[in-house]
């Protein structure tokens, strides 16, 4: 099962992969605000993961002329994906796998203080490592840039976060793939302070403006203002951040599997991708913003990450180039419900039975990130044969949650 469907929209069509894979009410109203908007160009795509999101939904792909949407982009700016391949294999692997989970735990600052609060345990507490020092002087100049100019956007981890998983559905997780071999996957991103700040300002400009939009949150700025460029200058240098700080986390998680196996060597990097980005592309004829919001660039020949949940298989794939989906494939299962049903509706028993042979957290804490909590990444995949080939199949067997 292939191909799209086409929604009409007010001023472009949708194009949706999600065949077999419905979409919730709330998600469709907003790609039919988005696709309202004036400087949308050709049409908006939608992926099979396709959920709500904050202004914009989750799963689609946004390209603009003349305007960027800040909260399409989101508060997770550069949010995405990092796998290496590397030369343990399955019989190597110790049949309890619970110390390498904690050895990893210890090694990369993930999750929450205890309290819930500030993210104390998702920072390094001691002396942040010499990859995350070395990364940071050569970010720290584009970070300074911006905050000497937007002070409020300023954030007082910014070295002492790099090399972090955060929270939410971050993971790390060691997986098998179809052939016994070990990769090591990744999930993060970063941001926050930035997307924040420039969402609260582009709603300033509209409210000043007297611009009435569908959703506030779909505020913009348009190219030429003092925003626009304030905005992408933040944006890139965010992303070049979320890049060197899964490449600073795998770094750490391949010292820490050296330990146990001293000539460990990595054989082959899937992808360092994002999919909540925004970049200068061209599609059908002209040069345009493309925002992809929970969405991975999927040009001809390029490698990408479709992870499952954590009880479900997730994929290396290899792009096809389709153009009406403006190079594009899905970032993952995406959400069936949203986490307080999930909490509400499963229960820890459920949660160890759904994740049954993968060394990970079995408690009430991580119940909104169990399987059920997603869509069926089959399902998913089917919806979007004609964008992607399959290259790899991979089974987690440890998960390690922000």
């Amino acid at each position: 099962m292939s191909g799209f469907e086409v929604i009409t929209g007010e001023h472009v069509p949708i194009k949706t992969w999600t065949k077999g894979v419905p979409i919730e009410d709330a998600a469709l109203r907003q790609l039919k605000n988005v696709a309202s908007l004036p400087f949308i160009h050709r049409h908006m795509a939608a992926m099979p993961d396709v959920h709500w999101g904050m202004g914009a939904t989750v799963g689609s792909v946004i390209p603009t002329v003349g305007a960027i949407i800040p909260a399409a982009v989101g508060v997770d700016i550069g949010c995405g994906m990092m796998a290496v391949k590397t030369s343990i294999r399955a019989e190597h692997l110790p049949d309890d796998l619970s110390g390498i989970r904690s050895a990893i735990e210890a090694a990369v600052p993930h999750g929450r203080s205890d309290n819930g609060g500030r993210n104390d345990v998702g920072s390094w507490q001691k002396e942040p490592p010499a990859s995350a020092k070395a990364r940071w002087a050569e970010l720290q100049a584009g970070y300074d840039a911006v905050v000497e100019k937007h002070p409020k956007a300023a954030h007082q981890r910014g070295l002492g976060q790099l090399g972090t998983l955060g929270t939410g559905n971050h993971f790390i997780e060691l997986c098998l793939d179809e052939t016994g071999a070990v990769w090591v996957m990744l999930h993060s991103g970063v941001g926050n302070k930035f997307g924040s700040y420039f969402i609260q300002r582009a709603k300033k400009d509209m409210e000043r403006w007297f611009i009435q939009l569908p959703d506030a949150d779909l505020a913009y700025f348009p190219q030429g203002s003092e925003g626009f460029g304030d905005y992408l200058q933040a944006v890139s240098w965010a992303q070049k951040y979320a890049l060197a700080n899964r490449e600073v986390m795998m770094e750490q998680v391949l010292d820490i599997l050296r330990l146990q196996w001293p000539d460990l060597f990595t054989t082959e990097m899937a992808v360092n991708c994002h999919h909540n980005y925004v970049a200068r592309e061209r599609h059908f004829g002209k040069d345009v913003f493309v925002t992809r919001k929970g969405a991975v660039r999927a040009g001809e020949g390029e490698l990408g990450i479709i992870p499952g949940s954590m009880g479900a298989k997730s994929f290396i794939v290899r792009g096809k180039g389709h153009p009406e989906s403006f190079c594009t494939c899905s970032h993952g299962a995406g959400r069936a419900m949203s986490r307080a049903e999930a909490k509400r509706r499963f229960t820890v028993e459920d949660h160890v039975k759904a994740t049954e042979g993968v060394e990970c957290r079995k408690d009430a804490e991580v119940i909104d990130e169990t399987p059920m909590a997603y869509k069926d990444i089959d399902a998913v995949m089917a919806a979007q044969a004609d964008l992607v080939e399959v290259v790899h199949t991979l089974r987690q067997v440890v998960c390690v949650k922000g």
